[in-house]
């Protein structure tokens, strides 16, 4: 099953929010090594260009899966009708500060002019500087919300396992395998 049914999701949705997850942890990984390389280290050119090009895919991976989301809807939540809506919203908070890390981290990249190379197998362009001090000011909002996916990621964990553990609901197996809608033959 490749598609969402009203039953799990499908194992497009499955891929596309799993290679989300891992890159998140690994961009958070890279982030905070590269706050460590000194200009001497030999990795100081390496690990930015990783965690930039990395960064655009994920950014249209994150696109594709927002479209994806649009075109074929999610199963109806399992749990209470309050929690449904909490984590809705929780949600939409993990997109907004995905996009918004996005937005940060291009600008930071580009205050300069030069365009992104995206492992020497595209390049996104770079307008330069739109406001003074740029890359410092976009600096600051990128780690902050670095931060902030990283623990509402780990809250989005802990309530997937609430779901399996304490409410014994298919809430996280239908995030790990996809399931056959009853009406299919």
């Amino acid at each position: 099953m490749l598609k969402n049914n009203t039953q799990g999701y499908g194992l497009i949705s499955i891929l596309i929010h799993w290679i989300s997850a891992i890159a998140v942890f690994t961009m958070f990984g890279l982030g905070l090594w590269l706050e460590e390389l000194s200009y001497y280290d030999e990795m100081y050119r390496v690990v930015p260009h990783w965690h930039k090009s990395i960064g655009i895919l994920l950014a249209l991976l994150v696109l594709f899966r927002i479209i994806w989301m649009f075109s074929h809807p999610a199963p109806k939540p399992l749990g209470s009708p309050a929690l449904a809506k909490i984590a809705k919203a929780g949600h939409g908070i993990l997109y907004l500060i995905l996009i918004v890390l996005f937005i940060s981290g291009y600008l930071i990249s580009t205050a300069d002019g030069h365009s992104i190379d995206v492992f020497d197998w595209f390049s996104v362009p770079g307008f330069g500087s739109f406001v003074e001090n740029q890359e410092d000011i976009a600096g600051e909002i990128h780690e902050l919300l670095a931060f902030g996916i990283i623990g509402l990621a780990v809250l989005h964990a802990l309530a997937a396992l609430k779901h399996h553990f304490l409410d014994r609901d298919n809430t996280l197996s239908r995030m790990i395998k996809p399931v056959r809608n009853s009406d299919d033959n």
